[in-house]
């Protein structure tokens, strides 16, 4: 929150007073937005997030769900018939990296992915 040290100005030759009017309904406007937005923070659910809503992550789960060795960028740009070139590797390697912050996917070593093992009797259906 920002703060004033001297508190809020006061008419003077330097600030007319349509100005600091201004200043102190932009203040009163804030608190009133700061309340309603805690207010509502509290009744919004936390669910679980999952994989983002892109066509290609279903693709790239499934290539996982067909495979038991971990896998690297390169790899699952071959298995998902795109081509080999840079932009399609990183964009796969970025794909990854967000499945795998999302503990989705496991990173076993620096840029090799696997299947994070789920516990027993609990299958996750993406």
């Amino acid at each position: 929150m920002i703060r004033w040290r001297g508190g809020w100005p006061r008419p003077s030759t330097r600030w007319g007073s349509a100005h600091v009017r201004a200043l102190w309904r932009w203040r009163r406007r804030l608190s009133i937005t700061r309340k309603t937005v805690v207010a509502f923070a509290d009744r919004v659910p936390a669910a679980p997030p999952g994989p983002p809503e892109h066509p290609d992550y279903p693709r790239v789960l499934a290539v996982f769900n067909e495979t038991t060795s971990p896998l690297r960028a390169r790899d699952a740009c071959e298995a998902l018939d795109h081509g080999l070139l840079r932009k399609n590797i990183e964009g796969t390697r970025a794909k990854l990296r967000r499945l795998a912050k999302l503990d989705i996917l496991a990173e076993v070593d620096t840029g090799s992915f696997t299947r994070k093992q789920q516990a027993a009797g609990h299958d996750q259906q993406l």
